[in-house]
Parts: structure tokens; sequence; C-alpha cells
């Protein structure tokens, strides 16, 4: 059962890590509505088909490397955990960031009481909160339903029943979706390349930026090297 959402929101008073990798912007000042520069490459979806709500898209592969951010798109990283996967999905989105010019904040949830660092995320209000490890698949489907205008970017797992702002980039070796499922039995931590990482956040985004969420995206194949 979900607490209500006035037990949530108190839940904010608790502590966050909050670190930044940002170009020193004020986020309590207007922001423009962010858009997509370039568009998506062929085959990325189906054209004539927009994908229903929880459904799956298999794009083609680098079907997303035209587009990018417009200037000064506003994340929050969410990342709890300390395996490998989880870093480097951290650095891949690092990375991203530093390449896209992304004003980027990362926020490390406290184990004990993670969702009181979602909301802390909510409440800096981006255009986008990413969310890298396992252990916040969870509080994730807990607090997402009630915050629809919020846009949300899973890497690496997925919410077994998302809501259209929680989209996920998801692929074989991942696909963690909690809720007391259990870890996939084609888990593999060795499938958390930087090269597939690299191409989940850049999938990911590329379809926020373009309407398409409260989808999984699937990645089982790359671009060429």
């Amino acid at each position: 059962m979900r607490p209500p959402l006035r037990a949530v929101a108190m839940l904010a008073a608790a502590a966050a890590l909050v670190t930044g990798c940002s170009s020193g912007n004020d986020w309590s000042r207007p922001h423009p509505k962010p858009s997509a520069v370039g568009a998506l490459g062929p085959g990325f979806i189906d054209p004539s088909a927009r994908p229903a709500p929880e459904s799956t898209v298999t794009p083609q592969p680098g079907s997303w490397a035209g587009v990018h951010p417009s200037k000064d798109y506003r994340v929050v990283l969410l990342t709890m955990g300390d395996d490998r996967p989880t870093r480097s999905l951290v650095t891949a989105v690092e990375e991203w960031a530093d390449d896209e010019h992304v004003d980027l904040r990362t926020v490390v949830p406290d184990a004990h009481n993670p969702v009181a660092s979602i909301v802390k995320a909510l409440e800096m209000s981006p255009d986008l909160i990413v969310s890298a490890g396992n252990d916040l698949i969870d509080p994730l489907a807990l607090v997402t339903p009630s915050h629809l205008s919020q846009q949300f970017l899973v890497v690496g797992a997925e919410l077994a029943e998302p809501t259209h702002n929680v989209t996920a980039v998801d692929w074989s070796g991942a696909s963690f979706r909690g809720e007391g499922l259990g870890m996939s039995s084609t888990y593999d931590a060795d499938s958390f390349t930087g090269e597939r990482c690299a191409a989940a956040i850049r999938a990911g985004v590329a379809a926020v930026l373009n309407d398409l969420t409260g989808i999984v995206i699937w990645l089982d194949q790359l671009p060429p090297a």
C-alpha cells in the first residue's frame, strides 16, 4: 500500500548528498521548455504506429545519435549502489552530460530512506531525472505515479508497471524490475560495458526529448564500433 502524498512529501526533509557538475545556473529562475536538437534516424520506431504505453521498442542501432538536448538542459542523476554496473552507468551519464553541455546535478540517496532523496530531486524541478542502480527501482515505483509532470529515465533496469512519465532503457543482461520479481535469469554484470551504457543514456534521452515516454527501449544491438 502506497503512503499518502503528505507522508511522502514530509520525507523530503531527510538529508541527501547533492553534488554538481553544472554551469552554476540558479535552477529557481525561469527556464525554457527543453527541446530536441536534431532528429531521430530511421528505425528508431515504426513511423506508422506510435508505441503504446508500457510497450517495448527495439530501435535500429545508432538511430538516436542525431538527437541532442537543447541548451541548459537540466538533469538530476539519482544513483545508489557501488556495484560495477551502477558505476558504469554513472560514468556514462557524466560523460554524456559533459559532451552535451548538460547542467547535471547528482543526488546520492540515503540507503535507509531513498524516497526522501527522490523527493529532493523532484523539488529541484529538473527537466529530467535519470536513475542508475537497481536499489532505486522500488522507491521509484512508489513515487513516480504521484508526480506525472516530471519525466524520469531509468537506465539499465525498468519499473514493473511504469506510468507515462517513466521511460527505461534495458537489454538482456540487465532488465531488473523490482517489486519482488528478483533478478532476471539473463542478468549479466559484464553486459554493462561503457559502450552499452553510453548508448543507453543517449537513446533514452532521445526518446524523452521526442515525447516517446512510458516505454522500454531495448538495446540488445549496438552500433558497429
